[in-house]
């Protein structure tokens, strides 16, 4: 049984970066909510923005998700389709309580 050192996926190196990128989006976030710079729908918007940033760091450092091999690309559609079922699944469910909740209340 070999030891893995973490070179195969890209090194402690990019595990690293990954970490310091993260906690600066995690930082960020932090001062966006709780600072009052920011109000209404700007802090929704700015949340979102760094929300979907720090998904695509996490894909990119610590799951080493790209599409620059065969195996990248299988594991990006995967993860796509994975992603439609679930939005899929979310979004209907609030439609369907939605609609039930219209229905018994008028």
């Amino acid at each position: 049984m070999s030891q893995d050192t973490g070179r195969e996926l890209g090194g402690y190196r990019s595990y690293i970066t990954g970490y310091v990128i993260a906690l600066v989006l995690s930082a960020a976030s932090f001062w966006v909510a709780m600072g009052g710079a920011l109000s209404g729908w700007s802090v929704f918007a700015v949340l979102a923005v760094l929300a979907l940033v720090q998904i695509l760091v996490h894909l990119k450092f610590f799951l080493h998700l790209g599409l620059k091999t065969e195996k990248g690309r299988f594991d990006m559609l995967t993860l796509a389709f994975t992603t439609l079922v679930l939005v899929m699944v979310v979004g209907l469910s609030v439609w369907i309580i939605y609609a039930s909740n219209a229905v018994m209340m008028g």
